[in-house]
């Protein structure tokens, strides 16, 4: 969001700027050369007259400059909020919180209005002063010339030094008023200079380290002490993983909140770089290859399905690398061909912003439709199935068993049961691994981590079952 308002600035807001800035300098060195052929005699006076009003700019610009950059600051949370309250403005009024969010919205705005309104004070301030002292000189050079004795001065020379010498103030004045809106403009580049040097993501491709367009043949991911911080200043997340996800197998990686869960997919994707160790997959390590290489040969499911504004055939394939044969043939197995079949356009049918005129159980199978496309060797499900009916996840679980069962599955469970079926269960406690064996082997151990927490589990629901009863 701030991002494009900045930009927006450096393309429409700085050029009109520069415009006024450089015509107002024309226009006033246009003046200085008329009047030194004309009445020289008016310099005495607009020399000093020009020295105060830069020391008027010098003191106005740190506080403006200062203001600038809070302004930037303190739009940005408006906008994010405002546009998260219009996406969840169902939910707001379900659980009537409207009153909440207009407090967190005028809060965002006073503080927004308080540095827009100081900006602005400090720009009339600073315009006060300037006419102030055009206007001063005006009466001086006036008083001036009305008590000099007659025949000192020519009355038309008098009369055409006052003249230019009140344009060539108000001129000034302009020069100086544009010069500080510019710079306070100019704050706009200096923000999108420091996106600049914000570090970029590693190279989509390594050309002399690619992967054989096979890979990964069998899925098989080994973590060998991996550590991962999300900045150099914070404290590891990941403390010193170690472990290996045999290929064609399922794995469920549990653990509270905080664990380490989605820390480790967001590593196996390279979206957090490992501060230290490696992973590598089919004996390669994914930091030595490019993102795309890497991105492309693995699949996930998200918890929260995505759909974007185009065509059906654009959200299963956005790089139009299959056939519709092969599109087809994905759609049905998830159950969506007849669906689709449906529709007037076909493939060709629209997708409104953010899938909105699909279901949630639909996005959740296009989602699915689009793995089963790439036939990837390594898919990794982020609770797939947590915000979908009993039917649709029965589906997607029956639909993975049956076309991806010599593949490396890799589950995060925000649910104790989506991973009882698993061949093997991760637990990870405070960034380590807490317990990796199958879930029988687990489960017979009622010492365990992971038998604690499926009985911690039962209980819940069942309360939580028994209370809607009796309600």
């Amino acid at each position: 969001m701030s991002a494009s308002t900045d930009q927006s600035a450096v393309d429409t807001d700085i050029p009109n700027q520069i415009e006024s800035f450089s015509f107002s300098v024309i226009q006033l060195l246009g003046i200085i050369v008329v009047m030194s052929q004309v009445a020289w005699q008016v310099f005495i006076v607009f020399i000093p007259v020009i020295a105060v009003s830069i020391w008027y700019q010098q003191y106005y610009i740190p506080s403006a400059r200062e203001l600038s950059r809070l302004v930037g600051v303190c739009k940005a949370p408006i906008i994010q909020h405002f546009a998260e309250t219009i996406s969840g403005t169902s939910t707001i009024r379900s659980f009537d919180q409207q009153p909440r969010f207009q407090e967190t919205n005028m809060k965002l705005t006073d503080g927004y209005s308080r540095p827009k309104f100081n900006i602005v004070s400090a720009m009339e301030w600073l315009c006060f002063r300037l006419d102030m002292l055009s206007l001063m000189t005006f009466a001086f050079s006036l008083i001036f010339l009305i008590s000099i004795p007659p025949g000192i001065i020519d009355p038309g020379i008098a009369g055409l030094a006052v003249t230019y010498g009140l344009n060539l103030n108000m001129i000034q004045a302009w020069v100086i008023w544009n010069l500080c809106n510019l710079e306070n403009k100019i704050i706009s580049v200096e923000r999108i200079l420091q996106y600049t040097i914000i570090p970029s993501e590693p190279p989509l491709v390594v050309e002399e380290n690619r992967p054989d367009p096979s890979w990964p043949s069998h899925g098989e991911v080994d973590i060998q002490d991996l550590q991962v911080r999300y900045a150099p200043h914070l404290p590891l997340v990941l403390r010193g993983l170690t472990c290996k996800f045999r290929g064609g197998l399922k794995t469920g990686i549990v653990g509270r909140t905080g664990s380490g869960k989605s820390t480790l997919i967001q590593t196996l994707f390279r979206i957090v770089e490992p501060t230290f160790g490696e992973i590598l997959i089919d004996n390669i390590n994914i930091s030595s290859i490019g993102l795309h290489d890497l991105r492309s040969r693995l699949s996930i499911i998200p918890q929260d399905p995505t759909m974007f504004e185009g065509t059906v055939r654009n959200n299963l394939d956005p790089l139009e690398e299959y056939t519709d044969e092969q599109i087809w043939e994905a759609l049905d197995k998830c159950q969506l061909g007849d669906e689709v079949r449906k529709k007037e356009g076909k493939l060709d049918s629209a997708v409104s912003e953010n899938g909105e005129n699909w279901s949630m159980g639909q996005r959740q199978l296009v989602c699915l439709g689009r793995v089963l496309l790439k036939k990837s060797k390594v898919l990794v499900l982020d609770e797939a199935t947590a915000s979908v009916d009993t039917a649709t996840d029965n589906l997607i679980q029956q639909t993975l068993r049956q076309h991806f069962s010599d593949s490396r599955v890799i589950t995060i469970a925000h649910r104790i049961t989506s991973v009882l079926d698993s061949d093997m269960v991760m637990l990870l406690s405070q960034g380590l691994i807490d317990e990796y064996d199958t879930p029988t082997s687990l489960l017979e151990n009622k010492s365990s981590s992971f038998a604690q927490l499926v009985a911690e589990y039962t209980m819940r629901s069942n309360s939580s079952f028994e209370g809607s009863v009796d309600h």
